[in-house]
């Protein structure tokens, strides 16, 4: 049987190929051996094929590196399955390699090699493989189809089923090996926080859980934050506060958001999932990879202001521009190391986005990688509908997404919390 938690009482897997380049940095040693997931971005990946994030080492040699970690104690290894048709249709950066109609491919060619090499895997007791399944894909079917901020690629992949039915596919083919665990993206508190939001997600949730033969019993969990920056929890801010008469969430930055934090959102959104039948024991994790938001900006209590905007830009130790901004943030810092149990109803703050790799080119690159170029990634960008037109407030010089940027790992390193 699967337990309850699979981080609790288990080592957590150290990818070779990010600790050799996290420990080649100054200072990197201080988290080289800290646990990140191996992203299978492209079906190139599963065999290895000298990718940016996984190297040489395919899955299978990510799988017995697990082993031999192991030592014949409890170990869990995360994987990033991340390769849908029409990938990421609302953000160029992460585009995939498959059209948008490709979805047998997708099933022939990605999920089923995945579940074939792990199912080789399925008698080593002592390995749990954590499946974090589809970033950025089910919430842009409730948020960018249609409105001010839609594109036409969500609303063709909302037509044709085709991330409803991948995400159906990928949990039924891989829930059904033992040792797996499949934990959804739930995106993050700033892009589905909203009441006319956040119903809706869980809405197509649970229709991707009992897509292509699927059921909630394939749900191990869901995930929030994957990639992204905010804040696990913002101690100064209490988003039912007031100041001056005035509601924290009419400020400019919380914008009647119903939450200012992860772990907030993510717990009644636990909630609210169980509530529509997937199953009560179902954990949650948060990416806290790179929302940590140390360093001399950080504030140290609540604001002294009687200004509503004042107060909550003094406050907020997320430093964003706006909540809306994804790409290569300046300013950031690692966040709480990956940790289990954090509180209740969490399974683990866990390090998905490995530290250091881009989330995308600042200016346009050629590549062969099926990775466009995003205007979210360059510096100079004044903004769009969907991060209310602010600036990006991206680092410059950025290479494409996956690869190493140096520049942003060391201010992550500078800028922790807590401190290093």
């Amino acid at each position: 049987e699967k337990v309850d938690n699979p981080f609790e009482g288990a080592k957590l897997y150290v990818n070779p190929v990010w600790s050799a380049k996290a420990a080649a940095e100054p200072g990197g040693s201080a988290v080289a051996n800290e646990s990140t997931a191996v992203w299978l971005d492209r079906i190139g990946a599963i065999e290895g094929n000298d990718s940016p994030t996984t190297g040489s080492m395919g899955l299978r040699d990510h799988l017995e590196e697990a082993v031999r970690q192991s030592g014949g104690d409890p170990l869990t290894i995360q994987v990033v399955i991340y390769n849908l048709p029409g990938r990421d249709c609302a953000a160029l950066a992460s585009n995939g390699e498959l059209g948008p109609d490709e979805l047998d491919r997708y099933k022939s060619e990605y999920i089923d090699p995945i579940a074939d090499i792990m199912w080789d895997f399925a008698d080593y007791e002592n390995l749990r493989i954590v499946a974090i399944i589809e970033i950025a894909s089910l919430p842009n079917l409730v948020t960018n189809v249609g409105g001010n901020g839609g594109t036409e690629l969500c609303a063709y992949m909302k037509q044709n089923g085709g991330y409803v039915n991948g995400v159906g596919y990928a949990l039924r083919k891989l829930g059904e090996i033992p040792n797996v665990y499949n934990y959804i993206d739930a995106a993050h508190h700033g892009w589905i926080g909203w009441d006319s939001n956040f119903g809706p997600s869980v809405d197509i949730f649970y229709e991707a859980a009992n897509a292509s033969g699927s059921t909630v019993d394939y749900v191990h969990g869901f995930i929030s934050n994957t990639a992204n920056y905010s804040a696990t929890v913002e101690p100064y801010l209490d988003v039912n506060g007031t100041v001056n008469g005035q509601l924290i969430r009419q400020s400019k930055w919380v914008d009647w958001n119903q939450y200012v934090d992860e772990l907030s959102f993510v717990q009644d959104l636990r909630q609210a999932l169980i509530a529509k039948g997937f199953r009560s024991d179902i954990g949650m994790l948060i990416d806290t990879s790179r929302n940590g938001w140390g360093g001399p900006n950080r504030p140290t209590g609540p604001s002294s202001s009687t200004d509503l905007n004042t107060y909550v830009d003094e406050s907020r130790i997320d430093r964003r521009i706006h909540p809306g901004n994804w790409c290569n943030q300046a300013g950031a810092g690692l966040g709480e190391r990956p940790t289990v149990n954090p509180a209740p109803g969490v399974d683990a703050y866990v390090w998905v986005k490995p530290p250091g790799e881009s989330d995308g080119a600042s200016e346009e690159i050629p590549n062969d990688e099926g990775k466009g170029f995003d205007r979210m990634c360059d510096p100079t960008y004044q903004g769009n509908a969907r991060n209310g037109n602010n600036p990006s407030g991206a680092l410059p010089n950025a290479p494409i997404s996956g690869h190493w940027f140096s520049a942003q790992f060391r201010e992550l390193l500078a800028n922790a919390y807590p401190p290093l």
